[in-house]
Parts: structure tokens; C-alpha cells; sequence
């Protein structure tokens, strides 16, 4: 019995060590030497100091900013044991809302985030996946520039123009669709007109 859980506990151990320790550093230094941007979370600074990731949404609700998607995220409610609690933009607790189409809960949360309004892009009215996405389709940010030139005293053209120098397309030419990351563009709306 010997002979045969010796040769068994040491190829067990020999590809723990290998798969689970050895494999994991490798890649990580890899992708460290070849992404270090992104194997560092792709910070964002601004003035040396960190203001956010360009990966994970942020709740802008000023009316001078561009607003992100709305989020799904909870955290535990301390005032309900096992309930939990609505915590926007919440990078700990990334989840979707699991509401199907079919759920009330759903229809009625579209129904306020839309307001009676027409024409909402979907990524307006409805969280992401994880419920952290940083970007927003240029047609969201497109109707948003009115609200952010009036509440700064800017020429809506000049907010449009920003708005479409920020639009990046899809990955590699056919990836996904055009997106704007909301950080990045109302970082760029504050260095054109200073915050209060």
C-alpha cells in the first residue's frame, strides 16, 4: 500500500507546487513585464495622487460631471441581519442584480432611472454585469452634454467636441463597441474648466 500513496502524495505535491505556486508567479511576472499598466489595475492619477481606476466605475452625481451607468452593487445591511443594502459602485461586492426581464423589481428600477424620458440608451437605464462598468455609450454621454455645459457656463459644442475626442473604439478594430471611460472624460472636463 506504501508503494503505491507514496508515488500519489508526490506528484500531488510536485503539481501543487508547479501549478498552483510556480505557474501563478510566472504569469504574474510576465504580465507585469509585458502589461504593467493594467497589472497594476490601471490607475488613474491626477496631481500624483491616485483619484480612481480606469477598470471600475465611479458615482459621479454632480450635475458638472458626466454620470456613469447605474450600478447594482449591494453590501450587507448592519441594520437587517442576513439583508442587504443598495452601495453604488461598491469594487468589493461587484454582482450583477440576477433581476430577469421578466422581474417587476426590474421594470420598476428602469422606469425611475428613465424618468418618463424616450429614447434612453440602454446603458443609461440598466446596470452592467458587474455592476462596476467605468464606461458609457457616446450616445449617453452625448445626451448629458446639455446638463454638464449649462451646470459649468460652457459652450455646449465645446463639451460635445470633448465627448467625441474621448469616444475609444472596439478592441482591435471588432471587439465590443464604441465606449467612453467617465473618469477619464470628466478628468479631461476638469482641466478645461477648474473645479470650484
Amino acid at each position: 500500500m506504501n508503494a503505491l500513496l507514496r508515488p500519489a502524495i508526490a506528484m500531488v505535491g510536485l503539481f501543487t507546487l508547479l501549478l498552483g505556486i510556480v505557474a501563478p508567479l510566472v504569469m504574474t511576472a510576465v504580465a507585469g513585464a509585458v502589461f504593467p499598466q493594467q497589472a497594476g489595475g490601471s490607475l488613474v492619477a491626477r496631481d500624483g495622487r491616485v483619484v480612481g481606476s480606469a477598470l471600475i466605475g465611479q458615482n459621479f452625481t454632480a450635475e458638472r460631471y458626466f454620470h456613469p451607468r447605474p450600478s447594482a452593487t449591494t453590501e450587507a445591511d448592519p441594520d437587517r441581519p442576513s439583508g442587504t443594502r443598495a452601495a453604488p459602485y461598491n469594487a468589493g461586492a461587484s454582482a450583477a442584480s440576477q433581476l430577469g426581464p421578466s422581474s417587476a423589481a426590474l421594470v420598476d428600477a428602469v422606469r425611475e432611472r428613465v424618468g418618463g424620458a424616450t429614447g434612453v440608451p440602454a446603458d443609461a437605464a440598466t446596470a452592467s454585469a458587474s455592476g462596476l462598468d467605468p464606461h458609457i455609450s457616446p450616445e449617453n454621454a452625448r445626451r448629458q452634454v446639455a446638463r454638464v455645459a449649462a451646470a459649468r457656463a460652457m459652450p455646449e459644442a465645446r463639451v460635445a467636441a470633448l465627448v467625441a475626442a474621448q469616444v475609444e473604439g472596439p478592441e482591435l478594430g471588432l471587439l465590443g463597441e464604441a465606449r467612453i471611460n467617465v473618469l477619464r472624460l470628466n478628468l479631461a472636463l476638469d482641466e478645461m474648466t477648474p473645479r470650484p
